[in-house]
């Protein structure tokens, strides 16, 4: 490209990018919003101007802004702020005061939600809360707590804001859990599906408007500190095009985006899929937009009926008699209307029946070079992977393995889970592969717990699924990030490396990634987030350049007082109730880890212990 004089210069830093002619550099320059030199701090400070701004890094390591291929941004921005996150959390008690603090501040009608993203393994408890605690530190404001795909645990007071009663019917495909004399015990399960967590869910009250626009400004910003730059978003259950997406064309209208985001449209209609997209397909065309919101194609969810889910503690899902041709009409509309798309498949048998209806549909309506991929593919098979690579398609994977794998060991095995998902066996085969979350819900928007689990092949709780041979090496995780990611947009000439003429997106991160012990990983942030050449988040030695976003709102949100992501070494149970601690609440037994730890072989032995019902694990009195 024609070199221009650089707005920003950044030199004295260890500069990965990506660029196979040059790796590695000290000094980049940005201007007009991309990249526009890279090189030694000689060659790249002699191009600086009076009106340049320079940056000193200091030494510390600098790589192309992350890019979460799958990510539910936009739901997610609406109810940000409305959500308290045990992500990253170290202990119940903690967890437990959260709740607590967070109910004595919550005004009626208002819930306190924690929906998704953390795990019980995380806990040093290694343990579940129990209802009956949940209900001693909340008993009157309504507490909904979501647990990846399974379940949802509702206190005493949320059983009545939902309408749940001894007279409430099961929904189909969920189970509302009773005592002994038919009444809810606050246990809601998903069998086989998820309806029944988000149906009780969508009953809380939303936000307005404004707070939703704070909450999405302020989700970006959170996203930021943890160097995300770039999203592809995978729309969601409850998500309808346009009126939810009202707050994020705002948002890009009035130039407030930090992160760019390429948006797919998921169908709301259980039999009237197709409908959805022949409508979309009128009104959207594919890549419209700009570089900061564009429009991405179709997906996840292309058919109901062709959805299987992740929920390690239920069987594997059978998809319904006749999938093959609700998800064939719509594949074959999105084809003729060249549409990119993604669905949503967990188990080898689902991706090899959607690929039969995709081989079906390219005899006489060619794929050709269009864009199309699975998302998750846990357990594809090697013969699977041949044909999505035959077919042009790709994989986007996520860590959802790191927040369920004890679930899938027991279940599975400790074999099956070596190869869940096959990631290694992806990229020698030449398939395009991009790295990701599928936050909010189930595992965590920390970017730095995805590429740790990458790296290691540990759960968030520290058990190893993987050995090496289906570990990445840190460059590989990170290209999975950058460029792989990119590729599922059709962006890879544009972002995903620091190439001369790519977009100026690039985070300074707080310890160096390629060198520091591999627990150490998950704790990185960004100290310094760049979008577009625009600094859009400053920290630590860097805090000057910090534009801060309005206060947020509402005043009694839990990020106002807990903020996002949470580290093990917060310790929220000193400052409330002393009562509070590890043990049972109930029956004050000290210890709840004794079968877990057993079957998890954290004790040293070998042997596992079997039992019928894993959420039995530890106390007695979980269910009551």
């Amino acid at each position: 490209m024609k070199l221009t004089n650089p707005e920003t210069i950044l030199f004295n830093g260890k500069i990965t990018t990506l660029d196979t002619n040059k790796p590695e550099v000290s000094a980049i320059a940005l201007a007009a919003g991309k990249v526009i030199a890279i090189g030694s701090d000689a060659e790249i400070q002699t191009l600086a101007i009076d009106s340049t701004r320079v940056i000193n890094l200091h030494g510390k390591r600098v790589l192309p802004g992350l890019n979460d291929s799958h990510l539910h941004l936009i739901r997610g921005g609406l109810n940000y702020n409305l959500e308290l996150r045990w992500e990253g959390v170290g202990s119940i008690a903690d967890a437990l005061v959260m709740l607590q603090l967070q109910a004595a501040r919550t005004p009626a009608p208002q819930w306190v939600r924690v929906v998704g993203g953390w795990s019980e393994f995380q806990f040093k408890e290694r343990r579940m809360p129990t209802l009956a605690e949940i209900n001693a530190v909340c008993p009157d404001t309504p507490v909904f707590i979501l647990h990846l795909y399974d379940r949802a645990l509702l206190n005493a007071a949320a059983l009545r804001a939902a309408g749940i009663s001894k007279d409430t019917p099961d929904p189909v495909g969920g189970k509302v859990q009773r005592d002994a004399k038919g009444n809810p015990t606050g246990m809601l399960i998903a069998e086989p599906n998820a309806m029944i967590l988000y149906s009780t869910l969508a009953k809380g009250p939303k936000l307005p408007l404004s707070d939703q626009i704070n909450s999405t400004r302020h989700f970006m910003r959170e996203l930021n500190r943890l160097g995300v730059t770039s999203c592809i978003d995978a729309g969601g259950g409850f998500q309808n095009y346009p009126e939810d997406y009202q707050v994020i064309a705002q948002l890009h209208a009035e130039n407030q985006m930090t992160v760019r985001i390429a948006y797919n449209l998921f169908t709301q209609n259980p039999g009237n899929e197709l409908a959805d997209f022949q409508q979309w397909a009128d009104i959207v065309k594919p890549y419209s937009g700009d570089s900061y919101f564009r429009h991405n194609g179709a997906g996840e969810m292309l058919a109901f009926s062709a959805a299987d889910f992740e929920d390690f503690l239920q069987p594997r899902p059978d998809m319904a008699f006749g999938m093959e041709k609700e998800l064939g009409d719509v594949v074959r509309l999105l084809v003729e209307k060249r549409w990119p798309f993604r669905l949503h498949a967990t188990y080898d048998e689902t991706i090899g029946r959607a690929l039969d209806v995709f081989e079906s549909i390219d005899q006489d309506t060619r794929f050709d070079n269009l864009r199309w991929f699975f998302d998750h593919a846990e357990t594809v098979s090697e013969k699977n992977m041949a044909r999505i690579k035959k077919l042009g398609g790709g994989i986007a994977v996520q860590h959802r393995m790191a927040f369920q794998g004890e679930y899938f060991v027991e279940r599975y095995g400790k074999k099956a889970a070596e190869q869940t998902p096959p990631i290694r066996k992806m990229l020698e085969l030449g398939i395009p592969v991009g790295g990701g979350t599928d936050a909010t819900r189930v595992a965590s928007f920390n970017p730095w717990v995805s590429l740790y689990w990458l790296i290691t092949g540990k759960t968030v709780g520290g058990l190893s699924l993987y050995g090496e041979s289906n570990c990445l090496e840190r460059e590989e995780a990170l290209r999975l990030w950058t460029a792989g990611s990119a590729y599922k947009s059709n962006e890879e000439t544009v972002k995903g490396t620091l190439s001369v003429g790519m977009y100026a997106d690039l985070i300074v991160i707080s310890s160096d990634f390629m060198s520091i012990a591999d627990e150490d990983i998950k704790a990185i942030t960004s100290v310094l987030t760049i979008v577009g050449g625009k600094i859009v988040y400053a920290a630590d030695d860097y805090s000057q350049f910090d534009a801060p976003l309005p206060p947020i709102s509402p005043d009694w949100s839990p990020v106002q007082y807990f903020g996002g992501h949470q580290t093990p070494n917060t310790h929220y149970a000193l400052q409330a109730n002393p009562c509070l601690s590890p043990t049972c609440i109930v029956h004050g037994q000290q210890s709840h880890d004794g079968k877990l730890s057993l079957w998890l072989g954290l004790d040293g032995q070998q042997k596992q212990s079997q039992f019928e019902n894993p959420w039995a694990m530890g106390c007695g009195c979980f269910a009551y």
